[in-house]
């Protein structure tokens, strides 16, 4: 290629001009697990986690004669749920070589790999923990999501969806049948299914939803405020809803990109839990050659303490 002086030295025929390549990698892929993260961390110490839930009498009339003979009423015995824990991991190997090699980006391959893939599982954990998957008790067994459990307070908007929730018979929960056709999110929806939460005895304070219906939401009424006074002369419009206030107090709006965008969930954050049978945790596989193989894995389940606290909205457009 020409050049403006002749016979200059120039870069298009030198060799040995480093390469110019940033010290950073830069991955945007998310990671935030706000169901996980934000609900209880417990033991479990069998493959099928259970626990017990109980209810109160309804409220009635209860005026007596004076020295009435008492008999005694009848007593209810407690309700034993359980979900079977499922097994999740990555693995992953690292020749010798390359871990050896000077690597833009990270001092170790091994230890960048077991990062990476460690916030993969965490991802795959909450879609799990979030989505309608039913429990399974085979081989590769499977954790009812928490749409799969909700079946006392929800509403299926298309047409023929179902949520049997847990089946005494057989101690599982059955998966979610999605309706044909979806329908628009309003605020009167979301309104009754906060009422029917507290009814039943539940204080639903977080509203878990897609990206599409976090910006239906933000339309509401019952939004705190869309607005923030910075100065006595000037204010910024917020063009989204963190909190929803209704009759039954203050709900975080909390968008998540793991639960399905279809569905939003209106929980009582206590009374969930994620029990780990075996935490997350990295192990070495067996040595067969000039490479480290290695697995992050946890065994886990969802605690569903009492489905009747929390609610559903399945098939918003």
């Amino acid at each position: 290629m020409p050049i403006g002086v002749t016979n200059a030295f120039s870069t298009f025929t030198a060799i040995g001009i480093r390469e110019d390549l940033t010290d950073v990698i830069y991955d945007i892929s998310p990671t935030e697990t706000p169901f996980m993260s934000n609900i209880a961390r417990v033991r479990a110490k069998q493959k099928v986690h259970e626990w017990q839930t109980d209810s109160l009498a309804a409220a009635a009339a209860n005026a007596q004669e004076e020295g009435a003979a008492i008999t005694a009423g009848a007593t209810a015995a407690t309700v034993r749920l359980k979900n079977h824990s499922q097994i999740s991991f990555k693995a992953y190997a690292v020749t010798g070589t390359t871990e050896a090699s000077d690597a833009a980006g990270r001092a170790s391959e091994i230890s960048y790999q077991t990062a990476k893939f460690g916030k993969e599982l965490k991802r795959d954990m909450e879609k799990a923990l979030t989505g309608s998957t039913g429990s399974t008790a085979g081989t590769a067994r499977t954790l009812a999501g928490a749409e799969a459990w909700l079946n006392v307070n929800y509403t299926h908007l298309g047409t023929a969806g179902t949520t049997p929730g847990f089946v005494t018979s057989t101690g599982l929960v059955t998966v979610v049948t999605d309706s044909t056709g979806t329908v628009a999110a309003t605020e009167t929806q979301l309104k009754e299914i906060i009422q029917e939460c507290w009814t039943q005895g539940g204080d639903p304070n977080v509203i878990m939803v897609g990206p599409t219906t976090k910006q239906d939401y933000s339309a509401f009424s019952g939004i705190a405020t869309l607005y923030q006074t910075v100065d006595k002369t000037q204010a910024t419009i917020i063009g989204a809803a963190d909190l929803y206030i209704s009759d039954f107090g203050r709900h975080s709006i909390v968008p998540n990109r793991f639960s399905r965008d279809a569905t939003a969930l209106v929980l009582d954050m206590s009374m969930w839990a994620v029990a780990f049978l075996r935490p997350m945790h990295t192990f070495d596989l067996a040595k067969t050659g000039d490479a480290e193989t290695k697995v992050i894995l946890a065994e886990y389940t969802l605690e569903c303490r009492n489905p009747a606290s929390s609610g559903k909205i399945a098939e918003i457009t």
